[in-house]
Order: C-alpha cells, then structure tokens, then sequence
C-alpha cells in the first residue's frame, strides 16, 4: 500500500464521519427521526438506500466465488430473490406505508391482541436484532477482513474491532439520516470502485474474445462456466437446486414481503407512491445495474489465480484488486470496498438496535421513558450489537455459507409472513409456532452431517419449509381466530384488499376495499420480465453476445413501460382517492 492509497482511504473515512457529526443533532430529536428519517424521504434517496445497504463487502467476495466454483449461474442463490423483491413492490410497499410503524415488529400488536401477541413481539426483536442480523453482520465483517488481509498484515483480532469503531464512530451519531445520506454516497463510490476494477482487468486480459480463448485452454475449464442457466450434464443436485431457487426460495425466504431494513426505508418515505418507486428502484439497481463488474472479475480470476484452491475462491476478488489496480486507483478501490461494508453495517446497526429499543426495551422493560432517554439506548445498543456481530465473525469462514443458513433459518416463516396480510385466520400463535419450528429444524439440518455443505442447501430449505408448514397451519385451526374487533382495526388502517378477509369486510360497510389483485399482478410479472432481461441483456453485451443482448435489453424496455405507466402520477391520484 503506497501513501497515496492511504490518503484516499483516509479522505473517504474522514467524509463519512463529518456526516455522522453534521446530522447528530436532528437524529437526537427522537426515536422517529433516530429510526425512519421523520418519514420525509423521497424514493431515490430511500430506494438507493436500500441498494447500498444490499452492496456490502462480502457481496462482490461472495459473487466472485460462486463464479469460480459453479460458475454464473449459481448466482441464482440470490437472483431468485428478484421475483420476491418485485412481488414486495407491488403488493406489500404501499401497505407497510398505510401501518405507519416504526419498525416492521411492531405489526405485530396491531394484527393480533393479547399474551400472544406480546410473546411474539417480544421473540421477535430479539430473533431479528441478535440472531438474524448479526449473522448477516459476521458475514459483513468477515468480508472486510479477508479484503484487509491482502494489503494490510493484521489478524482479525486487530481489523475486526478497527473496522467496527469506524461505522459506530458516525452511525451512533448520526441515526438514520446519517445512514441513509452516507449510504448514497457510499453506493457511489462503491459502484464506480467495481466497474474501474472489471474495465481494467478485461482491458488487461485483451477483451472477451481473448479471455474466453485464455479460459478454453485452462485444463478442467468448461463452457458452462459462462452459461446463465445450469445445463442439463450439471447433474440432478444442480438442477434440484435450481429448481428450488426459481420456485421456493423467492417467496419462502421473506423477501416477498419486503420487512426488515427494507420496511424501515418504506416506513421512512413521503407517501405510499414513494414507498412503492423506492422499492422498484432498488429492485431494478440491485440485479440489473450491480453484479456484472464483480462477475466479469471472477471470470477473469479463473484466469489469473487457476490454482486458487475452492475453499479460498472468496478471496479472489481481493487478489485481482491487489494484481491489477495502480497506485491511487488501489486505494479509491478499496475505499470503495470500505464504503460498501459501512453502508450495510450502518443499517444493520441501526436497523438492530430499532428492535431493541422500539420492540423489546421500550415495549417491555421501560415504557415510560423521555426521547433523549430512548435515543442515548439506541446508541447504546448499537454498540452492544457491534460487539456480538463482532464475535460470530471470528468464527466464521465462508460468506456463502452464511448467506445459505439465514436463507433457510428464515423460510419456515416466509409463507405465514405472506399471509398475514391477506388472510383474517393467521393468528399470533401461528406465527411462534412457524418461528420456532423453523430454527430448530433448520439449526438440526445445518448440524446433522447428511445434510451439510453447499450440494445439499435445497434440500434443507425444502424440508424446513416443509415442517414449519405442516406445524402452524396445524397450530391456525388448534387455536382461537384474532378478535373481531382487533382485525377490523388492523383492516380499516392498512386496507390489504379483498384477500381472504370475507367475513371482517362484511362487518367493515363504511370501508372501501381496493380489489387491484390482478393490476398487481400483471405489474410484478411485468417488473421481474423487466428486470430479468435488463439484467440478461447487459451480461450478455458484456461477454460479446450482442444479438441476444439487444433482444434482452428491447424486452426489458417494453416490461419497464408497463410497469411505469401503472404507478404514473394520475393513476396514483386516482387510486388513492378510491381508497
């Protein structure tokens, strides 16, 4: 590392900590603008939010390896999640709007009542603020750790706590208005950090044409390697997975639903319209405008690092930074990288700590207390969330890994998650009994050594899926229905449509039920084919099929002015005034 690279790195930390200083003192007004900005932001802010939340150092270390170990396509492992994201934007984005919460738990005590509902609110802060977040939270960290490995001689016992104490220097500060400005800025940095990277290693290799004749004459290397799809030689666990990820895993994962950091920056905008345009934003941004720069660099990896081994092919992307980029450029890069990792950490410190203080300390321990008390906790939890993500990411090894366990510990609650909102018979009990049968058996499967390793991840969120099912639509019909009452307050707030809520709207006269089911529908088939080929086409561009990718890309504008021309300005106005 030459002092010019440490004088940009430095100059970029030194940006995000006068941020956090600039807005400490309107985020100390109170826990609504500490945890959703006074809801005041317009979509582009919100959505692009979002995206650089999404944009965390393991993401381009974790893309990179899937390429080199089973080629693009397994970034299925997260491309299937398009279809949830978009299905959240046209059928959940206005409604976690309509709530007017402050975090996506608190729901829970307005669609059930009761001990129940209290038992569930409670086990969820903590489910979603200490294990679910710091798991994706050690990922993070050990993400930045294996970048900092390859130009800085530390162990992870000195760049774990540095990395930590740099975000909480300004996210502690600053609250969401400092995470959501910082994040802008960061996914920047971030995004032209990673196209600089993929320009001058493909400029290096000679271009497409030379790369791909660099990468026939690799031994072993095989043409599927750059296939989209998986091919029908990829054997029956490659094809079983692929099924699960385009049929199960969007929907059964929670994505379809769009809680967690994603509600909050939808509780945090002006209007539904907003909520959903930020939704559709960062679905757009997030598969169509991000992954190709790290996926060109780790096809070029196979090239320049044929002999990494499979259990370090997460450092390779790292490695080609440290072989390609020039001084100066080296360090803009890895203060990219560093932007990427606060932009995700900033969230989910925040994010983690809205559960603590909104759901369980204030709700449970402390409910009478002044804002500047509440806001002096959050910070306080926020440490103490930093500190426990910091532990689990000593003992962690592989980001993908990580990414599968959360991804099958959450899909024993995905279906009951959906239907929440459209089904007067969930019940609080429905939802423990989902949310505790998904973690031991998911836990179970994770141990039991038939069914560990990357070959056997369908597999296991299949079955979790499965038992959890089978237990809370067992648990539904065992226990009593939620108060009438309860649900035609839940109803009349949030207005989910016709659904399955029959007998609650013929009690509700005085309520106009908003029947867009199918509008909906056609506007989230429209939105994943928009996507989908937005994203298809520009990597097909990039590896030098043009044909194809001008066709993907013509397919993906015809989608895009579907989808536009529904939620246009005068189409909003009128719906909003039948509702």
């Amino acid at each position: 590392m030459h002092q010019a690279d440490w004088a940009v790195i430095a100059g970029y930390c030194a940006v995000a900590l006068a941020i956090g200083i600039y807005f400490s003192k309107r985020a100390s007004k109170n826990v609504g603008e500490f945890f959703i900005a006074g809801r005041n932001l317009p979509w582009w802010i919100a959505g692009t939010s979002i995206v650089a939340t999404t944009f965390a150092a393991d993401t381009p270390l974790m893309v990179s390896g899937l390429v080199r170990t089973q080629g693009i396509w397994g970034n299925w492992l997260w491309w299937n999640v398009l279809m949830g994201n978009m299905f959240a934007t046209f059928f959940y984005a206005r409604l976690w709007r309509r709530a007017n919460i402050l975090t996506d738990v608190e729901l829970i005590e307005l669609r059930y009542t009761g001990r129940p509902a209290s038992i569930l609110r409670g086990s969820l802060a903590l489910y979603h603020s200490v294990l679910r977040n710091c798991i994706t939270m050690s990922w993070v960290i050990l993400a930045m750790v294996k970048i900092s490995q390859e130009f800085l001689p530390w162990p992870k016992e000195v760049i774990v706590p540095a990395a930590l104490g740099l975000v909480l220097s300004y996210s502690v500060l600053s609250g969401f208005w400092g995470v959501v400005m910082t994040d802008f800025i960061q996914f920047i940095i971030a995004m032209v950090g990673s196209v600089t990277l993929a320009a001058i290693a493909m400029a290096r290799v000679g271009g497409v044409a030379a790369l791909k004749e660099k990468l026939a004459a690799l031994p072993g290397y095989t043409p599927e390697t750059l296939s989209l799809v998986p091919q029908i030689g990829a054997g029956q666990l490659a094809l079983f997975t692929f099924v699960v990820y385009i049929s199960v895993q969007w929907w059964a994962t929670g994505a379809a639903e769009g809680g967690g950091y994603i509600a909050q920056r939808l509780f945090s905008t002006k209007d539904e319209r907003h909520s959903v345009l930020a939704s559709l934003w960062f679905t757009f941004a997030h598969y169509a405008l991000r992954p190709w720069p790290w996926i060109v660099v780790g096809v070029i990896s196979l090239w320049v690092f044929p002999d990494l081994p499979a259990a370090q092919a997460e450092s390779a992307y790292p490695k080609m930074l440290m072989e390609f980029l020039p001084v100066g450029l080296r360090g803009m890069m890895i203060a990219s990288l560093f932007a990427a990792f606060m932009s995700t950490m900033d969230t989910q410190l925040n994010w983690g700590a809205s559960y603590l203080i909104n759901d369980f300390y204030r709700r449970f321990i402390k409910k009478d207390a002044s804002d500047r008390h509440y806001v002096l906790a959050s910070r306080i939890a926020m440490v103490m969330i930093a500190v426990i993500g910091g532990v689990l990411a000593y003992r962690s090894e592989s980001i993908a890994d990580l990414w599968r366990f959360l991804f099958t510990l959450t899909s024993g609650m995905g279906l009951v998650m959906l239907l929440r909102w459209y089904w007067w018979r969930i019940n609080a009990w429905s939802e423990i009994s989902a949310l505790f049968t998904g973690c031991v058996v998911a836990t179970v499967l994770e141990l039991h050594p038939d069914f560990t390793g990357a070959e056997q991840y369908a597999l296991r969120l299949v079955i979790t899926l499965l038992v959890s099912t089978a237990v809370w639509v067992t648990v539904t019909f065992m226990t009593s229905p939620v108060p009438a009452e309860q649900l035609k307050e839940f109803y009349r707030r949030v207005r989910p449509g016709a659904g399955w809520w029959g007998p609650i709207i013929r009690q509700l006269p005085e309520v106009h039920v908003e029947r867009r089911g199918w509008r909906d529908l056609g506007c989230w088939i429209s939105g994943v084919v928009c996507v989908y080929c937005a994203m298809f086409g520009i990597g097909k561009l990039v590896l030098g099929e043009y044909l194809y990718g001008t066709l993907f890309l013509i397919a993906g504008a015809v989608a895009a002015a579907v989808v536009l021309r529904s939620i246009a300005p005068g189409r909003s106005a009128t719906n909003s005034r039948e509702s």
